[in-house]
């Protein structure tokens, strides 16, 4: 053999150099993580006002929120397996695209019943962009730049949570060019054409080497018991809680059991699952997952309570109401810049110290509500909203790195997809549990406790993600 044909027998076999995520890429798949959790929570403080326009009871209002996390949660382990198989930058310009439409089609919606046909489809065009962005920067990153690109993707996950309900309140006051509660949906399309602009310049396609077809009895059986365990729970407060609810949550365990079997038998044989049991062999993941379920059970439960609470207690309007959490934001961003360095100093250990800090704020948020009620707003809840979101930085950026630090690039879209979900399904459930504590409370107890009551359960929730904290490893990978 001569030197040529070594030549080119070395660079045939030699591997191909993955996908670089550039700066523009990054900030591209991070400006559409913000979409869908900011649209989450941007509906809070626009209910009211949906409600008086569209002539929309109660129930149908909780529709309007309840109808986008479902559809979001059910369909994101699929959404992040489909970009595995077709290409994860094809499903995200697909996704992007399919989430401006319906946020068009939400924003004209002529009845209740047709906002809530389009915030379904748009939960679910988001459940087909979101998984695309952790697993191009878990294929197209490495080493430092993971670290950097992750902690960024968390910080830009907290602060969309945050700045949603904030940015909700604004659009709603301003009234732009009459447009009302219709804005908030509204304001998605221009973004979404810059996104998809850019996308085209600046994200890589990268898909699974390996790509197996779409699991069809997981994809159901996944479907039907986040259904079962997330559709009552949502909708039982304000159906009365009818006899399908109780029959609904007492087949969740049974439908669960079964996907799992099913799952398992599906990796025994050699396939790949639409969620593999085997992906939980991994310590971060398994017990990155676990720690996000309280975390984000009692965030989501307090972004709408105290949303409620401001309003319709407080007597606060829209702008006040999400201003009042704007300390909470600004201090999250700056103290989420800080996480990888400290991380690399300390280690897990920082999201423990985040725990207890954000346990302080909580308290002191609850003993602003027990003192200055119903004078609560800015300057009251300021202390607290600081110290939570503190803590919440440093905790929810590093969970993410956590949970896909042993994640190869292969199972990347599996992988986020089902972290996504997991968090989706807590954000929905804690929605659910905590406002319906907080609203079953008020009748007995008032505005007031009602309040304190739910903070102390959310205070909970804080401390069982700090003693979970307690069992991560060390290091991240």
């Amino acid at each position: 053999m001569d030197v040529t044909e070594t030549i080119t027998s070395r660079t045939v076999r030699s591997p191909v150099a993955p996908p670089a995520l550039n700066g523009l890429g990054l900030f591209t798949v991070l400006l559409a993580a913000a979409l869908p959790l900011i649209d989450f929570f941007i509906v809070n403080v626009a209910l009211p006002t949906i409600g008086r326009d569209l002539h929309a009871s109660e129930s149908v209002l909780e529709l309007v929120v309840a109808g986008y996390g479902l559809a979001y949660a059910v369909l994101l382990v699929l959404g992040g397996r489909l970009g595995d198989l077709f290409g994860r930058r094809r499903l995200f310009l697909g996704g992007m695209a399919a989430f401006g439409l319906t946020s068009l089609a939400c924003g004209l919606a002529p009845s209740a019943w047709t906002l809530v046909a389009a915030r379904v489809a748009q939960g679910a065009a988001a459940a087909a962009m979101l998984p695309q962005v952790l697993a191009t920067i878990q294929a197209a990153t490495a080493g430092p730049r993971r670290a950097r690109a992750m902690g960024l993707y968390g910080a830009t996950a907290g602060l969309s949570m945050v700045a949603g309900q904030i940015l909700g309140g604004v659009l709603v006051a301003a009234d732009l060019w009459g447009t009302g509660w219709r804005s908030v949906f509204l304001v998605n399309v221009p973004v979404v054409v810059l996104g998809l602009v850019l996308a085209a310049r600046g994200v890589p396609e990268t898909r699974s080497q390996h790509p197996e077809p779409v699991d069809g009895p997981g994809t159901v059986l996944l479907a039907a018991s986040l259904l079962a365990l997330l559709a009552p729970l949502t909708e039982g407060r304000t159906a009365g809680w009818p006899l399908w609810t109780w029959l609904s949550l007492a087949a969740f365990p049974f439908v669960a059991a079964a996907f799992y079997a099913v799952e398992r038998r599906a990796d025994r044989r050699g396939r790949t699952p639409l969620v593999p049991p085997s992906l939980f062999r991994l310590t971060s993941l398994r017990r990155g997952l676990v720690m996000i379920v309280p975390f984000s059970v009692g965030f989501s439960g307090f972004m709408f309570v105290i949303a409620v609470a401001l309003q319709r207690g407080a007597g606060l309007g829209p702008v006040p109401a999400g201003l009042a959490l704007a300390p909470m934001a600004v201090v999250f961003f700056f103290v989420s810049l800080a996480g990888p360095r400290l991380v690399a100093r300390y280690g897990t250990r920082i999201v423990t110290a985040g725990g207890l800090l954000q346990g302080v704020g909580v308290g002191l948020m609850a003993l602003a509500a027990w003192r200055s009620w119903p004078d609560l707003g800015f300057v009251e809840l300021l202390p607290g909203a600081a110290l939570a979101g503190a803590g919440q930085a440093l905790q929810l950026p590093i969970i993410f790195r956590v949970v896909l630090s042993e994640v190869e690039p292969a199972r990347a879209g599996v992988g986020s997809g089902v972290m996504m979900t997991t968090q989706q399904s807590a954000l929905a459930l804690g929605v659910a549990a905590l406002g319906t504590l907080f609203l079953s409370l008020i009748p007995a107890l008032g505005m007031r406790d009602a309040l304190v009551t739910t903070l102390l359960a959310q205070l909970a929730c804080v401390a069982l993600t700090c003693l979970l904290s307690l069992r991560l490893p060390r290091t991240i990978g």
